[in-house]
């Protein structure tokens, strides 16, 4: 009963962790969203759960964490958008954001909770409190080029 209590925590963690920062993706408009950064996280905290409950050493994970983080870049990847001009690329914020909830999901996936919440506290403020000074921050380019919209 102990385990499947642990199980369940983490998972819920990393599920509840992800969701929190999906909803403000989600609230701006971002590609990636609620459902996707959950699963991120979720899918991110099996991927280190698993070889865990199967006795791997904790000194073999850093094998299945290099493919995490590889896979999850991949993913990332596919929300960035170039645009016709130059100096124009969409969704990079939101690659970051889903990347970031990989890590957040392993964090809880290995029973660092508190780690995994810090963590998310974080990106929440760098995600939600930030924004106003990276617009005021676009808005005053030398280029005259307008503020871009949160991606």
């Amino acid at each position: 009963m102990e385990s499947i209590t642990r199980l369940v925590v983490r998972l819920l963690v990393a599920v509840v962790l992800g969701g929190i920062l999906g909803y403000e993706r989600e609230s701006v408009g971002a590609s990636a969203g609620l459902r996707t950064h959950m699963l991120v996280s979720l899918g991110s905290a099996l991927f280190v759960l698993i070889p865990l409950q199967a006795g791997m050493q904790i000194e073999d994970l850093s094998r299945v964490l290099q493919g995490v983080t590889a896979g999850i870049g991949f993913l990332g990847a596919g929300a960035i958008l170039k645009q016709s001009d130059t100096n124009d690329i969409r969704g990079l914020t939101t690659a970051a954001s889903v990347w970031l909830t990989a890590a957040v999901g392993v964090a809880a996936g290995m029973g660092r909770e508190a780690t995994a919440v810090v963590s998310a506290l974080f990106a929440l403020a760098i995600l939600a409190l930030l924004r106003p000074l990276s617009k005021s921050f676009a808005a005053s380019r030398p280029d005259g080029t307008a503020p871009i919209p949160p991606d």
